[in-house]
């Protein structure tokens, strides 16, 4: 199966470009502890910009995957105070995740919702339950291992100076691995791309369908609540407003990387070198002290772009059913 095709091509180039224009522009920004800093920009962000990828992929989409965070982190402070260590705080946050996630998807298979209102409104009550336990207070105390799990490098579980690259960019890249291979290498990858192209037809073939979008939503949460570890462990609290907004830019991230907003292609290479694209140019727009409306502005004129684009130059162009269920390949 084809994963990186011309559009992941002009990525690469884009990111190339970016890149080595910053490094030249702004100073210090070439460095390697800039660079490796840079990854926080998009490493948690990256993680839900996965699980977005095989849903829209699959034609459906979860936007309560910030709002999912935010909850996973309060479970976390409410383990936190009940006494619980590293792994109790894990647990809390993957159950409740995985919880998330089976709502949503029970919402959307089981009473056939469609999932962009499902998750409208889940985004609401997940937001809504965190602000109403914490109100306008954060939990915080958290023990050093989650400290050192957030902030840590390679170098430190290593012994290995230069591996100065954060433990959550690793975390990240494993995943991108892992989640490329299952959607490109396996069949229930292919079968995620018949969901997207034509869900009707996909059913009478035999996959089941339902089954699928369960699972999706499954993995949201479950990328949600390692997000959520992360981003805990980094700032070290817990607060409402945790990922606010970071739905948005997970969306971005996909539809930049090249996966059609309408389902049915798509690649986690596109998804995965638009994160680091869009995570760079943040991270320099930051060490230009560019005001952070601006920089939503930013990511709002690139999610429109990134529709625009693939609709005027038509680079890429979904192949019908059978191709996909016969061949297993995407350009």
């Amino acid at each position: 199966m084809n994963a990186f095709g011309s559009w992941e091509r002009v990525l690469l180039l884009l990111v190339i470009a970016v890149y080595a224009g910053f490094g030249l522009g702004i100073e210090g920004f070439a460095s390697p502890w800039a660079l490796a800093d840079s990854t926080t920009n998009f490493s948690e962000k990256g993680l839900l910009a996965l699980a977005m990828a095989l849903l829209i992929i699959a034609g459906e989409i979860d936007l309560s995957v910030a709002a999912t965070m935010a909850l996973c982190s309060l479970a976390m402070g409410l383990a936190h105070q009940a006494g619980a260590g590293l792994p109790g705080l894990c647990a809390a946050a993957v159950l409740t995740g995985l919880a998330c996630g089976a709502l949503n998807g029970w919402l959307v298979t089981r009473l056939g919702l469609p999932s962009i209102v499902v998750t409208i409104g889940t985004l609401s009550l997940y937001r809504g339950l965190a602000l109403v336990v914490l109100g306008d207070q954060a939990i915080t105390g958290y023990p050093e291992a989650l400290s050192a799990l957030g902030n840590g490098t390679l170098a430190d579980w290593t012994g290995i100076e230069g591996l100065i690259l954060p433990n959550e960019f690793l975390v990240w890249a494993l995943a991108a691995v892992a989640t490329g291979v299952w959607l490109h290498g396996t069949l229930y990858g292919r079968r995620l791309y018949a969901l997207g192209l034509n869900p009707i037809a996909a059913r009478f073939t035999g996959i089941a369908v339902q089954r699928y979008r369960m699972g999706l939503f499954l993995f949201a949460g479950l990328m949600a609540a390692l997000a959520a570890v992360l981003l805990t462990g980094r700032i070290g609290s817990t607060r409402p407003n945790l990922a606010l907004g970071w739905e948005l830019d997970a969306i971005t991230m996909v539809i930049l990387g090249g996966v059609a907003i309408e389902g049915g292609r798509g690649s986690i290479a596109g998804t995965c070198l638009a994160a680091v694209l869009l995570g760079g140019f943040t991270f320099a727009l930051g060490m230009l002290n560019v005001p952070g409306i601006v920089m939503s502005m930013v990511v709002g004129g690139l999610l429109v772009g990134a529709m625009v684009l693939p609709r005027l130059g038509a680079l890429r162009k979904p192949l019908p059913l059978r191709a996909v269920l016969t061949q297993g390949r995407f350009r």
